[in-house]
């Protein structure tokens, strides 16, 4: 398995990069060249690999899973050669919910080579509107945006490149299929019944998308690519999908009573076993959302996913303004936050070398640890890094991927006493190792500020080896602070206990 740690420069290094989709219902890869600052598309592979068909009590059976792993072999053989940082392969809603997802990844990583992320349905909004807002200018329009996937659909209410309300549904064409049409019949009733479930899904956010209003609905991705096409191709609407489309539609779906015998021109025969329940999901969004006209966008989450690899080698990485945000939220008292993250940056470049922490994902990882390891306190002191980890765990996090929260939630909930705290998550032998020594300079960090005096920068060298860190201060510096002292004396303590040895003068 590739470690997540893998980016190695700010400066974008790459003439050409990679956004692979392992979504619900199908597998997609797009390539595109990147030449002064602007994307091309060279390349788009996917295949129909229905992941979510294979989830038996949110575990994913081996035939789905060999699926998934044949088509990855095949995007594979295409991105062979390109470079750490390059490639970013996201999971969806499949594999969020899977229990065993942890082996697909593992899997997938050895025949990739390039970290498998799981992203949260609100990332995966995000990302969506990002594809839309970047391939489609509606001016100063405000856009709803409505993606249906295999597992899961995507709401986004933004304004140009700035997204408002961003939310993720629990319901998809794979998990409709299987709920409403698993024999693949059709009749009104299965199809009413499908809808209706669609409506009482769409309650929870209903009032607040019709507040929020909008100029523009645009559609995205798999269903609604379908349906937009069966328009096209029958010339029953010039502008886009309106609701006597749909209606039309559904008559035909009636009238062929089962999915195998479905004939409408536009509509591809692989899409056929899932199109009746994304038709009803679909049906929902327009009744419940009273929309009248909907346009379609060739982008979405993949072309999202390959403008995001830019972003983070550029001043808009959207995880720079999440942090920020937090900071503010939870009032975090900024200049201590600093203070300790200088330091332990300061101490990350020292020792980079000797513990193999040269990539900019540990810079960044300890950056964002140090800013934000106070999180919790506003909720309790003596157990403050226990809810900071849980408020990094699970909080929305723009920008972030499910493992990075994970990594910064267990800086976090390690930052401070017992270093053997755990929160099950499940890292790389070699991430853990990573994340072990990264720890280890937060806290040194953290308690050579203890005394919280600004401006008090402590001037030390460190040498590390393996198991071993040692830290040699200014001659007596450490003679006029009793605390310090204390402090490194019991973090020794704490470090023996996973056989790291900590020595001073």
């Amino acid at each position: 398995m590739q470690s997540l740690f893998l980016q190695q420069s700010h400066d974008f290094p790459f003439e050409k990069i990679a956004a692979i989709d392992l979504g619900s219902n199908s597998f997609h890869m797009v390539i595109a060249q990147v030449t002064h600052g602007q994307l091309r598309i060279t390349g788009e592979f996917g295949e129909k690999v229905q992941l979510a068909a294979g989830l038996n009590n949110d575990i994913l059976d081996d035939e789905s899973q060999q699926r998934g792993l044949d088509c990855l072999s095949q995007f594979a053989q295409v991105i062979e050669g390109m470079p750490p940082g390059s490639v970013r392969v996201v999971g969806t809603n499949a594999l969020r919910v899977a229990k065993n997802r942890y082996d697909f990844i593992g899997k997938a990583m050895d025949i990739m080579s390039h970290p498998v992320e799981i992203i949260a349905g609100r990332e995966e909004a995000r990302l969506i509107y990002v594809g839309v807002s970047k391939t489609m200018d509606h001016g100063d329009l405000k856009r709803l945006v409505v993606d249906i996937g295999g597992g899961s659909t995507e709401f986004i209410i933004g304004h140009q490149l700035e997204p408002f309300l961003t939310e993720s549904l629990h319901m998809g064409c794979v998990s409709f299929r299987q709920r409403f049409f698993p024999d693949g019949t059709i009749t009104k009733s299965n199809f009413q019944k499908a809808v209706t479930a669609a409506r009482l899904e769409l309650l929870s956010i209903q009032d607040d998308y019709l507040e929020e209003k909008w100029d523009v609905a645009i559609g995205s991705s798999g269903t609604i690519k379908a349906v937009f096409n069966i328009v096209k191709e029958n010339n029953w609407s010039k502008k886009g999908i309106t609701p006597k489309c749909l209606k039309q539609i559904q008559k035909a779906l009636f009238s062929a009573g089962h999915a195998d015998k479905i004939d409408l021109p536009g509509l591809k025969p692989e899409r056929k076993t899932t199109f009746a329940a994304g038709m009803a999901i679909l049906t929902a969004v327009f009744e419940c959302f009273d929309i009248k006209l909907m346009d379609f966008s060739t982008g979405a989450l993949r072309e999202g996913v390959l403008y995001d690899i830019m972003g983070r080698y550029a001043e808009s990485d959207i995880r720079e303004r999440t942090v920020n945000y937090m900071l503010s939220q939870y009032h975090i008292d900024t200049e201590q936050a600093k203070l300790v993250t200088h330091t332990a940056l300061s101490a990350l470049a020292q020792v980079k070398d000797d513990w193999g922490l040269n990539s900019i994902s540990s810079e960044d990882l300890l950056r964002w640890a140090g800013l934000l390891h106070e999180v919790g306190l506003g909720i309790s002191h003596s157990r403050y890094h226990k809810h900071g980890a849980y408020i990094i765990s699970e909080s929305d996090m723009p920008g972030f991927s499910q493992q990075e929260q994970q990594a910064l939630a267990n800086l976090i909930l390690r930052h401070r006493r017992k270093f053997t705290q755990s929160l099950d998550f499940r890292f790389t032998k070699s991430d853990q190792q990573d994340l072990d020594r990264l720890s280890i300079l937060l806290r040194l960090a953290i308690l050579l500020h203890n005394d919280r005096k600004e401006g008090d920068m402590p001037i030390f060298t460190l040498k590390a080896d393996d198991k071993h860190l040692h830290a040699d201060f200014l001659p007596g510096w450490l003679d006029g602070r009793p605390l310090t002292l204390a402090n490194l004396q019991s973090e020794a303590d704490y470090l023996s206990a996973v056989n790291y040895t900590l020595t001073f003068s």
